[in-house]
């Protein structure tokens, strides 16, 4: 159970990265965008939930195991949140990239209330919660950037 559990936390070992784990597990994200893509609405936000849901498990479950409650290691909650800021949109390697340095923009600065989440929920809520957050941040970021870039764009034609 403890490799299930360390391995599912840090995205198949992508959080045991030596330079930028969180950046390097996110990586895990756009794979899971393109796979995620092509749900139905329903069924994207039935899987988004069950694995926030999952992800709350195995943060707090890993940082047992770690003897940190945010180990540098746990990356599972760098994949949900990038979901959060990819979440409906088609899958295009612009959505992907774009979303990946939102998410990762967002993630290292936690405006708040994702700094809360940080620095007061020492479990795996709120090792998952600071991404989610910072995921929900990038998502608005990416869609308003998308309508600006397509505003624009059509206003020249």
């Amino acid at each position: 159970m403890r490799r299930f559990v360390l391995g599912l936390a840090s995205n198949a070992g992508l959080g045991y990265s030596p330079v930028a784990p969180g950046t390097v597990g996110t990586l895990a994200g756009i794979p899971a965008f393109y796979l995620l893509a092509s749900l139905p609405v329903p069924l994207y936000i039935l899987t988004l939930g069950a694995l926030l849901c999952l992800s709350f498990w195995a943060a707090g479950a890993a940082g047992h195991i770690y003897g940190v409650v945010d180990d540098g290691r746990i990356v599972i909650d760098e994949l949900v949140g990038y979901l959060f800021t990819v979440a409906f949109l088609p899958f295009s390697w612009t959505n992907a990239i774009l979303g990946f340095i939102l998410f990762r923009i967002f993630d290292i600065t936690k405006p708040p209330p994702a700094s809360w989440f940080d620095r007061r929920l020492k479990n795996g809520y709120g090792v998952v919660l600071d991404d989610v957050i910072a995921g929900i941040y990038g998502a608005l970021s990416l869609r308003l950037g998308l309508f600006l870039w397509t505003f624009f764009l059509e206003g020249r034609a």
